[in-house]
């Protein structure tokens, strides 16, 4: 995909606790970048505006994939892009690509598939029309399947 696919990227600094011993950023800490995307994201989107934390619509990570491309070192900015690609009945998809801050230089893309329950360890649920909304108009596009 495209760098210019994604309207939506947040900027972030490596930091030494994120490094491994060959002074690159460890496996695990991938899935935390994008954690940081996801959050900013949905900022973006107006999630936090229209819903405070507690009265939110609940998701859970059913699904989450990282393939690695370029290493990514101490005290880079990279840049993780974020959009939503579909949309089920139940679930949401989320697709990230890592960059290197403002280039189009790929180190590592990724997919999460966010489940919405209706509590904590409720069954899963229709994803909300309002929250949906939010995020067809942010990316310009139907998601729906």
């Amino acid at each position: 995909m495209a760098r210019s696919d994604f309207r939506f990227h947040v900027t972030k600094r490596v930091r030494y606790a994120e490094i491994d011993a060959q002074a690159v950023v460890f496996n695990s800490r991938y899935l935390e970048y994008f954690d940081i995307g996801i959050t900013e994201y949905w900022r973006s989107v107006g999630v936090y505006n229209r819903w405070t934390a507690l009265e939110s619509p609940e998701f859970h990570v059913a699904r989450a994939e990282v393939d690695y491309k370029a290493p990514i070192l101490l005290d880079e900015e990279i840049d993780i892009c974020v959009r939503c690609s579909r949309v089920g009945r139940s679930s949401m998809t989320f697709l990230f690509e890592l960059h290197g801050a403002g280039r189009d230089d790929l180190r590592a893309t990724g997919l999460e598939v966010s489940v919405h329950v209706e509590e904590a360890r409720g069954a899963t649920a229709a994803v909300p029309d309002e929250f949906v909304n939010l995020f067809e108009a942010f990316e310009g596009r139907a998601l729906r399947d």
